[in-house]
């Protein structure tokens, strides 16, 4: 589902030209969760946007759901985001005025091609369905400061599930919580792998690598097992 090969990316930094990526091959496959770990600054970060079609100013190959992100126009890479790939992030991105139903709806209006096949009749159903796989159904009018921060880091993770994905992507989604918290979202995404989504989290915190079924370290732009 993520096929990464020969991956290099560099940053300009004055004169000097800094390598962050250097040759960084990956596979992961559905029903895999996989971490990349690794200090603040390693790569890991950019290592997600490449394979989140965000970021494509890179060189090597690069396949996500089947689809070579070489070449892709602003438009498709977008499209391809919108319907295939979910996104969470430390910081939980949502909008306060919005409710949590509102906040998880949100996709609808970038963009998102038609329903899939197996997805529920309107939006706000599916909007219903991914606050129940987090369980949160009964807090979806509830606005962002009525909920705690676990709370809100699963609406985040309702929200990157809203399109049905077959690939989740997540950035220190336990970096803001406490502990019994963030082992309530390392659970979650557990849970999502073994229902058949592709899984990569970048994280340094070993209470989410150790729940992950591989662990890679990032170490001057390559990747260790």
């Amino acid at each position: 589902m993520i096929q990464l090969r020969g991956i290099r990316k560099a940053f300009q930094d004055g004169a000097a030209r800094v390598t962050v990526l250097d040759g960084v091959d990956l596979a992961v496959h559905p029903g895999e969760m996989t971490a990349v770990v690794g200090p603040s600054g390693s790569g890991k970060s950019t290592l997600l946007y490449v394979a989140g079609a965000l970021d494509a100013d890179f060189e090597g190959e690069a396949l996500v759901a089947g689809e070579s992100l070489r070449g892709l126009s602003e438009a498709r890479r977008a499209r391809l985001r919108n319907e295939a790939i979910g996104f969470v992030f430390q910081s939980f991105n949502l909008l306060p005025a919005m409710t949590a139903l509102e906040n998880v709806l949100l996709p609808a209006f970038f963009g998102q091609g038609g329903p899939r096949p197996d997805a529920p009749a309107s939006p706000r159903e599916a909007a219903r369905e991914a606050l129940s796989r987090v369980g949160l159904a009964e807090k979806a009018h509830r606005r962002p400061g009525e909920l705690s921060g676990g709370e809100r880091q699963r609406v985040a993770i309702a929200r990157a599930l809203f399109a049905r994905p077959r690939v989740l992507l997540a950035d220190e989604p336990t970096g803001n919580l406490d502990l019994r918290t963030g082992q309530e979202i390392i659970e979650i995404f557990v849970a999502l792998a073994q229902a058949g989504l592709a899984v990569l989290v970048a994280t340094h915190e070993e209470r989410v690598s150790s729940a992950c079924g591989r662990v890679l370290r990032l170490d001057h732009g390559r990747l260790q097992t």
